[in-house]
C-alpha cells in the first residue's frame, strides 16, 4: 500500500509518500511553502533522483496538493506512474479534543468533530481540515485517516488533565490539559521497547521530545498518564520562543503595565519569549551554545533554564509513576544536542541510572543507549518519525475496514 502523508499548516504543506510493504520505503518527500501568497514554492525530493523545485502562485491548499500529485507522477522526477497507485492518505491533525482517543477514518462525522475543535487549535485545525477536503475533491473516494497530536494523551486521568478553575470552564468551554506531540511520544516509547526487547505494558517511561517546541510525557504501561503541554502547546517546558509554564499573575501584571492587547499578549508568550526572549540572541540551541562558549551570560542562562526545567519535569513524572525504567531523548534537540542530554541525565545516578558520557559524546540522530550496560534505569536517544506513525496508523485503520 502506498500512503500519502500530509501535514498542512496555515501557509505550508509537508508531505511524504511511503510504500508500506514488509520493508517500509520512503518514495518521496517535499514541502509546499507560501500558500496564499505570491511566488509559492514546491520543493520535491524523490528518493534516488534529483531534487525538483518550482515557483508559482499557490492560492490555496487544493492547488498546492494538486502540484504535489503532479510531481509524484511526473515523467522525470515522479515516483509512481499513476495517481491511482496512491491507496490512502494520512493527515496530521493537531487537535481532536475529547472526541478522539485514537486515529480515525475520515467520515462526515469525523470532519464535523475536527471542525468543532478548530476553536481549540485555530492556527492548525482549519488548515488540517482544508487538506482533507482538498484530497476529497482531487481524489474522490480515496480512504483518508486523521492522526491527532492529542489522542495519545486522552488516557490522562482526570486529576492530571483538570485545571484549578471553576468547573464550569471545563464543562462549557472544555478548558483542560490536552497535551501535544502525542504521535512522537507514542512512536519513540514503542520503538525503544522494540529495540530493547521489552514489553511496553510493564514498563515506566519518561519521553522527552525536545525541539523548538518541547514536551515531556509519562508513559506507564504504554499509556500516557501525564504530559507537560496543556490546553495549548505553551504550557510546560521553556521552548524556542514560548514561555512554558508561567505565573498567570505575572502575565496579567505585564499586560496591564505595558497596555498589551490580547493578541499582543499572545505574541509575547508564544513568539517573543523562551530561549530567544531570555538570551536576546536566538531560539536555536546551536547559536546559544556558541554564544555561551564566547562568554555570553544570557545565552548560558537560557541554556541552564532549559535543562533545569527538563530535569524538573522528568523528576516529577518519575514521582507520578512511582518509578522509571527508561528515559528517552528525541526531537531535534533531544536527538542531536550532547550538552543538553548530559545536563539533564548526567546526575541521575541516585535513580540507579549510570549515564555514559562516552556513548553520549558525538551521538547525533541515531538510536542508541547512553547509559551503561549494567544501569538499572536505562537512558536512550531514539529518533522520532511522525510521518511514519501517520502512515502506519493509516495502514492499520484502512486495512481493518
Amino acid at each position: 500500500m502506498n500512503v500519502l502523508v500530509l501535514n498542512c499548516g496555515s501557509s505550508s504543506l509537508k508531505y511524504q509518500i511511503l510504500n508500506m510493504g514488509k520493508e517500509v520505503t520512503l518514495l518521496a518527500s517535499g514541502l509546499v511553502e507560501r500558500i496564499g501568497l505570491e511566488n509559492g514554492v514546491l520543493t520535491h525530493k524523490p528518493e534516488g533522483k534529483d531534487k525538483f523545485k518550482t515557483v508559482q502562485d499557490i492560492p490555496n491548499h487544493s492547488v498546492g496538493i494538486n502540484l504535489v500529485l503532479a510531481a509524484l507522477v511526473d515523467a522525470n522526477h515522479g515516483v509512481i506512474s499513476d495517481i491511482k497507485e496512491i491507496n490512502a492518505a494520512g493527515h496530521r491533525v493537531a487537535h481532536g479534543g475529547e472526541y478522539f482517543q485514537d486515529s480515525a477514518f475520515i467520515t462526515e462525522d469525523a470532519k464535523a468533530k475536527i471542525k468543532a475543535c478548530c476553536e481549540l487549535a485555530p492556527l492548525h485545525n482549519p488548515a488540517n481540515l482544508e487538506g482533507i477536503l482538498a484530497i476529497e475533491k482531487l481524489l474522490p473516494g480515496l480512504p483518508q485517516v486523521a492522526v491527532f497530536d492529542t489522542s495519545f494523551h486522552q488516557t490522562l486521568p482526570k486529576k492530571a488533565f483538570m485545571y484549578g478553575l471553576p468547573y464550569d470552564c471545563y464543562e462549557t468551554l472544555k478548558v483542560r490539559k490536552y497535551g501535544f506531540h502525542g504521535t512522537s511520544h507514542k512512536f519513540v516509547a514503542n520503538k525503544a521497547c522494540e529495540i530493547l526487547g521489552w514489553n511496553i505494558e510493564d514498563k515506566k517511561i519518561v519521553s522527552c521530545h525536545l525541539g523548538n517546541g518541547a514536551s515531556i510525557c509519562a508513559v506507564d504501561g504504554g499509556k500516557s498518564i501525564e504530559t507537560s503541554m496543556g490546553f495549548t502547546p505553551n504550557e510546560g517546558l521553556l521552548m524556542g520562543t514560548r514561555t512554558g509554564s508561567l505565573d498567570l499573575g505575572a502575565l496579567l501584571f505585564i499586560a496591564e503595565k505595558k497596555g498589551l492587547s490580547i493578541q499582543e499578549t499572545n505574541n509575547l508568550i508564544n513568539k517573543e519569549s523562551g530561549l530567544a526572549g531570555v538570551s536576546g540572541i536566538s531560539s536555536d540551541m546551536r547559536d546559544l551554545e556558541n554564544a555561551a562558549e564566547e562568554g555570553n551570560e544570557r545565552a548560558q542562562l537560557a541554556l541552564d533554564m532549559f535543562a533545569y526545567r527538563v530535569k524538573k519535569f522528568v523528576g516529577s513524572y518519575i514521582a507520578v509513576m512511582e518509578g522509571v525504567d527508561l528515559i528517552i531523548f528525541t526531537g531535534g534537540i533531544g536527538e542531536n544536542d550532547v550538552i543538553t542530554r548530559e545536563k539533564v541525565a548526567g546526575q541521575f545516578d541516585y535513580l540507579g541510572m549510570n549515564f555514559d558520557s562516552k556513548k553520549n559524546a558525538g551521538l547525533r540522530g541515531k538510536d542508541a543507549l547512553i547509559s551503561t550496560e549494567d544501569s538499572k534505569v536505562k537512558c536512550m536517544v531514539v529518533t522520532t518519525n511522525e510521518e511514519l506513525v501517520i502512515a502506519t496508523d493509516t495502514l492499520r485503520i484502512v486495512s481493518a475496514l
